[in-house]
């Protein structure tokens, strides 16, 4: 079968690889779209690099070919979207429900082969049959919105919150999309790329602007979320969390970032800053919240590929063109 394959640090093909195997509990998903997303830039820089070579891809939907001799749950031809999450479920924080942050985490597409090609293998337990209404194409999208679920989880928001997003990109849509029903009394969002902003408020934001500054809140708001990764946007909003705020850092930086905090005031206005690590107990939740509409695959995915313009796809993503970009294997 053909798949993209990051083979080194910087070097990502598309070749022919074997074609996949399930195990026991396994299934085969030919694969209908795969989405692109700043971790995979991360593996392209070799964070990741003990994992390499690899078939990247953990935003990945299609339809069931073939099914391990334990598999019950399914049947050829079901149209599933595969969490790509893998953990051991016997470290001390799988034991405390926290697998996320299992001690032996994997994922498909990220340490074992994952979406970017013609054929996936997956757990049974990680697949979520699809209503009929929903286009398997665009249910590559039910990943990262379980990442903005679990997102939403940590910051166990209360109503009437005013919300600053920094980043409209993917991640950030989602995060504003999730914000605007959770009760938000205003959802405001920074980006330095105009492009982005006009989707932002194509999407019923509060306020878009380039910069916090000029959105003229003095007293600063009480849920700020970095959605970029970006060390300079990370300490512009750590800045910008009101008394009794919470800042979440959402987006995934490279792992030199750092950004400076004042204690004194963190102890004396009682800030929280919290972090959100992909998917846990979020995404049988996020296909739920798909299927109902929650987002407009139209104005999410800005680009639909061949699989054999992987190299390129890339490319366009790290130079922050479109919004999600997914490849049709």
């Amino acid at each position: 079968m053909k798949a993209a394959v990051i083979e080194a640090p910087g070097k990502v093909t598309v070749t022919t690889v074997p074609d996949p195997t399930p195990g026991p509990r396994e299934v085969v998903v030919d694969v209908a779209a795969c989405g692109l997303c700043g971790t995979d830039l991360h593996i392209l820089q070799g964070e990741f690099a003990p994992t390499l070579p690899v078939v990247p891809g953990h935003e990945f939907a299609g339809e069931v070919v073939g099914l391990g001799s334990e598999v019950t749950e399914l049947a050829i031809g079901d149209r599933v979207a595969v969490d790509p999450s893998l953990y051991c479920n016997e470290c001390r924080y799988c034991r405390l429900g926290r697998n996320n942050l299992c001690d032996r985490w994997q994922a498909i597409g990220v340490t074992v082969a994952g979406g970017a090609a013609e054929y996936a293998v997956a757990p049974v337990a990680n697949c979520v049959r699809l209503p009929d209404h929903v286009d398997v194409q665009d249910a590559a999208l039910i990943e990262p919105l379980s990442c903005a679920v679990r997102g939403y989880d940590v910051l166990n928001s209360r109503l009437g919150s005013h919300v600053l997003i920094y980043g409209s990109g993917t991640m950030g849509l989602m995060m504003l999309e999730l914000a605007k029903r959770t009760g938000a009394a205003s959802v405001d969002v920074v980006d330095v790329n105009p492009e982005r902003l006009a989707t932002a408020e194509k999407l019923g934001c509060s306020q878009a602007a380039l910069s916090a500054e000029e959105l003229g809140r003095p007293a600063g708001w009480d849920v700020v979320v970095d959605a970029t990764g970006n060390a300079a946007a990370i300490q512009d909003g750590l800045e910008r969390v009101a008394k009794a705020g919470t800042f979440l850092q959402f987006g995934v930086s490279d792992y030199a970032t750092t950004a400076a905090i004042s204690p004194y005031r963190i102890y004396n206005q009682e800030i929280t800053i919290t972090g959100s690590m992909a998917v846990l107990h979020s995404y049988e939740r996020a296909a739920e919240l798909f299927a109902t509409g929650v987002l407009d695959p139209q104005v999410f995915i800005s680009h639909r590929l061949p699989l054999t313009e992987y190299p390129q796809a890339l490319e366009q993503f790290a130079a922050g063109q479109g919004r999600k970009i997914v490849v049709l294997p």
